[in-house]
């Protein structure tokens, strides 16, 4: 059974998710083009070696519909004959995308593909393709489905987070990502993106380095409101240990909406020898999971969990963790429950300082676990991916040495 590698990895900057964004301008078509031809020019790749076009997103409908991949493999010149396909796992897409994209390779079926994800939220908005688990509310009652905020408020009340800790949080990751920046952490996999007024967009533009634990601090609760209006109850119907759901998360400590696109080169040692290039890590191992849609955001922990453990890992063996930020309640938990201290817990800050741009985040975070342990030297970091109604993916890598 042949090994998959990661062999190459590019995103554009993340942007705010609306229309002062630096990337509402563009397309969620436009931006994968962008990326699509950004790797032929790195690589020297011929596009009709590509086997597979995968490319995940939550919100499949509108300017994100009709198979954008497809769309994209036509617009960027790679030829009739690249397929391309679309995948939805909500949050989770981009890295469900890396995750079946490797399987397949393993499986003999692919030698050379590409996989990621994209999602404008700034163009399609959230819940704009109104599936019944957002939209029809005899569907939502049936399922338990709420508000991700208010589930983010349960799971930090069923856990006694204080909103003290959940600030102390958001503010490391904001200085994380301040400091990776500047380090030029992720320059090499960063495409710049031209602007409407024709300047270049090349960094991350979410993140607040000007954050004090006093700003923080003076945010008030962003779902209280919406839990008073029904969801509170919802909540605690399924938990009624709760007893009152103390509503602590913030906008300063939960995923901020972004614009944003990513994909990776993924192929075989023997494809990656004849293109010359270098495989940078071998996916390991991949999982998806399950939960409870009522709590929502654990399926993410519980992927990394069973993808360690189908390794022959323990949590103590990976270099790094690359988590979805998915609210602080959730990381505090994954750091508590598998010992993953700041310098191994998104080292490089996460969503919450640079932005959730649903379908690509996991794509993001698979390619920059790679980078990561590139830097420092590590064999073993994963990426995962909480989504909504409880699904959550993970993939592990191991890195190349040179």
């Amino acid at each position: 059974m042949p090994d998959a590698y990661v062999l190459d990895y590019v995103r554009t900057p993340r942007a705010k998710g609306s229309p002062r964004g630096s990337l509402h301008h563009m397309s969620p078509v436009d931006l994968v083009v962008l990326l699509q031809r950004a790797l032929v020019e790195r690589t020297g790749l011929d596009p009709a070696a590509v086997e597979d076009v995968i490319v995940g997103s939550a919100s499949q409908v509108d300017e994100q519909g009709a198979n954008l991949a497809r769309t994209a493999t036509l617009l960027a010149g790679w030829g009739e004959g690249v397929p391309g396909g679309t995948l939805n796992r909500f949050c989770a897409s981009g890295a469900d995308a890396v995750a079946q994209t490797a399987a397949r390779i393993r499986a003999g079926d692919l030698d050379l593909a590409v996989a990621g994800g994209v999602e404008s939220v700034s163009r399609v908005p959230m819940f704009s393709d109104r599936g019944p688990l957002w939209s029809d509310a005899e569907t939502m009652r049936r399922t338990g489905s709420i508000n991700m905020g208010v589930a983010a408020d349960l799971n930090a009340t069923l856990d006694g987070w204080t909103r003290e800790e959940l600030d102390a949080y958001g503010l490391e990751s904001q200085l994380k990502a301040a400091a990776a920046w500047d380090r030029g952490d992720h320059a090499a996999s960063v495409v710049p993106v031209p602007r409407a007024d024709g300047t270049a967009f090349a960094r991350d533009e979410l993140i607040r380095a000007d954050a004090t634990a006093g700003t923080l601090a003076a945010l008030p609760p962003a779902f209280e409101e919406i839990g008073a209006a029904g969801q509170d109850e919802v909540a605690l119907a399924a938990y009624p240990e709760a007893g009152k759901i103390s509503h602590l998360h913030t906008v300063g400590t939960s995923p901020a909406l972004a614009d944003g696109a990513a994909l990776l080169l993924v192929g075989t040692a023997e494809r990656a020898a004849r293109l010359g290039l270098r495989p940078r890590a071998r996916v390991v191992a991949t999982a998806t999971a399950a939960a409870d849609p009522v709590l929502m955001l654990t399926a993410g922990q519980e992927a990394v969990e069973r993808v360690v453990a189908k390794a022959g890992l323990r949590p103590s063996d990976i270099d790094v963790f690359e988590f979805s930020e998915s609210f602080s309640a959730l990381c505090l938990r994954l750091r508590r429950d598998l010992s993953a201290g700041p310098d191994r817990l998104n080292p490089g800050g996460g969503t919450i300082a640079m932005g959730h741009a649903f379908g690509a985040t996991g794509a993001i975070m698979v390619g920059g676990c790679a980078e990561e342990l590139d830097r420092r030297g590590g064999r073993y970091g994963v990426a995962a991916v909480s989504g909504a109604a409880g699904l959550g993916v993970a993939v592990l890598l191991e890195r190349v040495a040179v």
